[in-house]
């Protein structure tokens, strides 16, 4: 079997298991395979593929096929430029949530000095990692309740200087100049109609916001005003829809200063800051 051959007919086998963009994850996992950057299985379409490469292409495309994300068989996913590790743990990293860290590193590069940093929810710690690659002068501290979890962000950390915390409570801290969080925002009853590759595999406890998808965001708006420098901000993604909710939930000691749109055009990034009296 050739390159072209592996891919095309792994196309056709993703293709009918209902699996999106069929084409592109063939050539992923081969790439994947033969440890090479895809855009070279272009040059190598007649290559022939050794035994054990068809049988480990086939094992990867057969995993796909039962709607197992891509990145957990690759073990990794790009954020912001960054490879991260992701496994059952942890969400999988979204492209929105890559617009929540650049928002972020923005403010803090404006900020200056050395602004204190909450990750409330860290996960994968990819937000604290882009932080911390972008801004290596901030005191970056990132919070989860699952020790797994914060095991897979700890090995994501490598050498950047991040403080990890364990647990529900929002640890003690110096005055944040930033709360940045990526909540669990969907609504319970909605979780099982999500794509199968969610739905069955990134961990609930990272996607159930309660019953209306909110319960995360009246707590950061009850809890959250006291840790907060003077001028300090919060940075939250939230859900489709969710954003005509949030003005209430922030309306007391709370100004809201901008609902920023992802790349789609949707509301999806709520910055806040303490009001002025």
């Amino acid at each position: 079997m050739t390159v072209i051959e592996a891919i095309q007919r792994s196309a056709d086998f993703l293709s009918r298991k209902g699996v999106d963009s069929p084409r592109l994850q063939a050539e992923l996992l081969l790439a994947h395979v033969l440890q090479l950057p895809r855009l070279k299985l272009y040059l190598q379409f007649e290559r022939p593929l050794s035994d054990p490469e068809v049988d480990r292409l086939r094992a990867f495309v057969k995993r796909r096929g039962e709607r197992e994300p891509l990145q957990h068989i690759l073990g990794s996913t790009s954020f912001c430029g960054i490879e991260i590790a992701v496994t059952p743990d942890v969400l999988i990293p979204r492209p929105e949530t890559e617009l929540l860290a650049e928002t972020a590193w923005e403010y803090l590069k404006k900020r200056g000095g050395e602004p204190v940093v909450l990750d409330y929810g860290t996960g994968s710690g990819c937000v604290a990692v882009a932080l911390a690659a972008h801004c290596p002068s901030a005191k970056i501290h990132a919070l989860d309740i699952s020790e797994k979890t914060l095991a897979v962000a700890r090995a994501n950390a490598g050498s950047h200087n991040i403080t990890f915390h364990l647990g529900k409570a929002f640890p003690e801290l110096p005055p944040l100049d930033l709360l940045v969080s990526n909540p669990p925002y969907i609504p319970s009853g909605e979780i099982a109609s999500l794509q199968p590759e969610v739905a069955r595999f990134d961990p609930r406890i990272a996607l159930d916001g309660g019953a209306d998808g909110l319960d995360f965001y009246r707590r950061i708006a009850s809890e959250a005003l006291p840790l907060l420098a003077p001028d300090g901000r919060i940075m939250l993604e939230f859900g489709d829809g969710q954003e005509t909710a949030l003005p209430e939930i922030f309306a007391r000691d709370w100004t809201i200063a901008e609902i920023k749109p992802d790349f789609a055009g949707k509301p999806r990034i709520l910055i806040a800051h303490r009001a002025k009296n």
